[in-house]
């Protein structure tokens, strides 16, 4: 099977996992996932984030399917991370301990396992009919669009996973959007969350 007959492979069985769990929007929570797993018999395990770089990692052994998951990350990469290791577990189980970290992100798996994740979380079709929607064209896309994308949608695939998303559709420029500060931008348009004001409050009160 050439590389790109099995990408294509796992954008189909990402939609066929939205189908079975009923996942119909761009919002996929920790929640689905923790269904997802505990249906598919996954044991999930937790260790502390800064204890090493992986975020994490694909067991099948003795006492069954594991995936370990960096204790402490944000939900956007924490619901990737898991739908990348759901990944492993429906198409490598057999044939891999797969650790997710940098030193392997070239490897055809890994680059399955992303295209499966970003793709269960935020299907292409529906993506790009999102971007058609909000008059975004090809080759036009800026970050500010990309960010009322995120906001209008409330998708749960990160600024990197969309800006990556759009670039490789064509919507955007090759690395037009490799060095945006988007929670900054995205305060800039929309302005800094209630929380944040609490707590800078709550600073300066000392």
């Amino acid at each position: 099977m050439s590389r790109s007959e099995y990408y294509r492979q796992m954008r189909l069985l990402a939609g066929q996992i939205r189908d079975q769990y009923g996942l119909q929007t761009p919002r996929v929570l920790k929640s689905d996932l923790r269904r997802i797993y505990k249906d598919q018999g996954i044991h999930i395990d937790l260790w502390p984030y800064k204890l090493r770089k992986l975020r994490g990692a694909y067991f099948n052994d003795a006492e069954g399917a594991s995936v370990m998951l960096a204790r402490g990350l944000p939900d956007d990469p924490m619901i990737f991370t898991m739908g990348h290791e759901l990944k492993h577990h429906l198409v490598d189980r057999d044939s891999i301990v797969a650790l997710c970290d940098p030193s392997n992100q070239s490897a055809e798996i890994e680059i399955g396992a992303e295209i499966f994740a970003a793709e269960m979380i935020y299907p292409e079709s529906m993506f790009r009919d999102d971007l058609l929607r909000l008059g975004v064209t090809i080759g036009s896309c800026t970050a500010e669009q990309l960010v009322t994308l995120k906001r209008e949608t409330k998708t749960t695939l990160s600024y990197a996973g969309i800006a990556k998303r759009a670039e490789f559709l064509g919507f955007a420029p090759q690395n037009s959007l490799a060095k945006v500060a988007w929670k900054k931008l995205e305060e800039s348009i929309y302005g800094v969350p209630f929380y944040k004001q609490r707590l800078a409050a709550r600073m300066h009160s000392f």
